[in-house]
């Protein structure tokens, strides 16, 4: 078995899911995580990169980490900012966690990661 950072091999909708996890991750040790405590933060950003880092190795808990943890950085967003999540600058980075969390649970995903994750 090989570790792998990043898995071509997989359908499009977990390449690009393994792509934003990463991005996301930066982006929340770079920006600092929409998060209520710096624990929540930890957890978002160690959740995005080891489960991309699980998606690229076929793993499922890699992939329920992933979208656990994505669907907690949007729950943040809803929580921290609330109607404010509307303005501008804030929307794009919502719209971003949005995305992620969409493309994890996309039927291709969650079909490819039935059938052929362990």
């Amino acid at each position: 078995m090989s570790n792998q950072f990043f898995n071509q091999s997989l359908p499009q909708t977990l390449v690009i899911s393994q792509l934003l996890c990463y991005v996301a991750a930066f982006l929340g040790i770079i920006d600092g995580v929409v998060a209520s405590s710096r624990g929540v933060a930890l957890l978002i950003i160690f959740g995005l990169i080891i489960g991309a880092v699980g998606i690229a190795n076929e793993r499922k808990w890699g992939y329920y980490l992933a979208v656990g943890a994505s669907g907690l950085h949007v729950v943040m967003y809803i929580i921290v900012f609330g109607g404010d999540v509307f303005m501008f600058n804030i929307l794009i980075g919502f719209l971003f966690d949005l995305a992620l969390f969409a493309l994890l649970l996309h039927p291709q995903s969650r079909n490819h990661q039935k059938v052929y994750f362990h």
